[in-house]
């Protein structure tokens, strides 16, 4: 027998979303030390990002002190779900500066003592498939 998992509880979905606000904000100013705050503080969490892939906290700091902030962007559609009490993903559509090219991020949030925290995200470009 399996137990029904609700799916965006108001206030945890709120919560949620919040964190995944405040990481772009953070992004956008290159705030190191607040996306610092919203990821996993462990070996486990990892980044895939355009031209990195990055195994553990220690490799997503490193190359966030090194490459001197991100490009902007603008979000496009956004799509955050929360499963059970402890667990969500965000799925996000983004645009950069000067370019009609789509980016595509997403980020498994799980809820901590500490708060909700990004233990896996990949972000991409869209490009030809063939």
């Amino acid at each position: 027998m399996t137990s029904e998992i609700k799916i965006d509880d108001p206030d945890l979905l709120a919560e949620v979303t919040a964190a995944f606000m405040e990481y772009e904000r953070a992004l956008m100013e290159d705030d190191i030390p607040a996306m610092d705050i919203l990821f996993h503080d462990a070996p486990t969490t990892n980044r895939y990002g355009v031209g990195e892939v990055l195994y553990g906290i220690e490799e997503i700091r490193d190359f966030r002190k090194g490459r001197g902030g991100s490009p902007q962007r603008k979000l496009g559609k956004v799509a955050i779900t929360v499963y059970g009490t402890n667990f969500a993903t965000a799925d996000a559509e983004f645009f950069r500066e000067n370019s009609d090219r789509r980016g595509r991020q997403t980020q498994s949030w799980v809820k901590f003592a500490d708060g909700w925290k990004v233990v896996s995200a990949h972000v991409s470009l869209e490009g030809n498939t063939h």
